[in-house]
């Protein structure tokens, strides 16, 4: 097979369309407002009373959406063209994957800003309850039924609801901060770790557990990540993950950013990426813009995506087998990914974050000489 026509294969199947009538079949057409995307993906807005029976129907399948692949909100307040679809102050969406059916399915469901309720389907999909807890933090929408419904990005102590339109996106918006005393105590107060929040024992009946926070402040966790280990001596009997030390609101800088100049934060995604993340994000917006770049382009998008795959994988290489006491090896990788970031940057200009993939292709072609480095 020739190079040409590997590329001249779609990159991707229309999704199975099976499952609308499957889900027709079992619950009504009229159950059901069906939304056209240039994804091919079937998307359904649903009531939210019937909302838990149609999940539990898509998990319980004879060939199941074993997966729930993501779930968030939208706040729909500002937008302007509905084109048929129901009115919403928020939406809530379920994105379903079926392993053995190679398809995807979303289900949206419309709420108004004066009840921002939903059934929590921890009981379907257990990983639901952090995507459902994200929800709540980011937009204030609660999930009845959700066994420990609290923030999980932002502090315990922090205000409002960031991802909601009305919540200012600028720190020029917001007063001085300052960190006085009486504040600076609520905070360390806030970071104590309370077992019977989480439904878990200080002790047993002869003896005391320890609770030991492992990170954020720690080498392993590069302080991005706390974890709190329910010690019985030294076996750890439990442990509770807390994540929000890595959140950079991201999402909430987009807002205040055209489409084109959001593209040097996703480098920031992954510090060792590079254009891998510029990727993803520039695709989307072609696909919804209708852009078809040419083969060119995919090409050399691709290449680069390589070269920073390798300098991600070798990093990883070196730095693992040296934590685990292996001192030349680093050496190794290292020289080697000096080789690839000599090529990198003899194309882009930089090293670490060329932002350089542009809406529709990318800033230039390829240099005279680039393959002779």
């Amino acid at each position: 097979m020739t190079a040409d026509s590997i590329l001249s294969i779609p990159p991707y199947k229309p999704d199975d369309q099976d499952v609308v009538v499957e889900l027709n079949s079992r619950f009504g057409a009229d159950a059901f407002t069906a939304q056209s995307t240039r994804t091919g993906m079937p998307v359904l807005w649903v009531a939210r009373e019937r909302l838990v029976e149609i999940l539990t129907f898509l998990r319980n399948l004879p060939r199941p959406y074993v997966m729930l692949y993501d779930l968030h909100g939208v706040d729909e307040r500002l937008r302007t063209q509905r084109r048929g679809l129901p009115g919403a102050d928020f939406t809530v969406f379920y994105h379903l994957m079926s392993l053995e059916r190679n398809s995807d399915i979303m289900l949206k469901v419309a709420l108004n800003e004066r009840d921002l309720n939903m059934p929590s389907i921890t009981s379907i999909w257990p990983n639901a309850n952090w995507y459902e807890r994200e929800v709540w933090d980011l937009y204030g929408i609660h999930f009845t039924g959700h066994p420990h419904l609290t923030r999980i990005m932002m502090p315990p102590t922090w205000e409002g609801h960031p991802l909601r339109k009305d919540y200012p996106a600028r720190a020029t918006e917001f007063d001085p901060f300052s960190l006085t005393l009486a504040k600076q105590q609520l905070e360390e107060e806030a970071a104590r770790f309370k077992p019977e929040d989480w439904g878990m024992k200080r002790g047993s009946e002869h003896e005391d557990y320890m609770f030991l926070n492992l990170g954020p402040n720690h080498p392993s966790a590069h302080g991005a990540f706390r974890i709190i280990l329910q010690l019985d001596g030294e076996e750890i009997v439990d442990c509770v993950p807390e994540i929000g030390y890595h959140h950079r609101g991201a999402e909430k800088m987009a807002e205040r950013q055209s489409w084109h100049s959001f593209i040097p934060y996703t480098d920031r995604i992954d510090y060792l990426g590079g254009v891998m993340n510029n990727l993803p994000y520039v695709l989307a917006v072609e696909k919804l813009a209708g852009i078809t770049v040419p083969q060119r382009v995919d090409v050399i998008r691709i290449m680069l995506a390589e070269f920073f795959r390798i300098t991600s994988h070798l990093l990883f290489l070196g730095t693992y087998i040296q934590d685990v006491g292996a001192m030349t090896p680093v050496f190794f990788t290292f020289t080697d990914r000096q080789r690839a970031y000599k090529v990198i940057e003899a194309i882009t200009g930089f090293r670490l974050h060329p932002a350089w993939y542009r809406i529709g292709g990318v800033a230039h072609d390829l240099p005279r000489g680039w393959d002779r480095l």
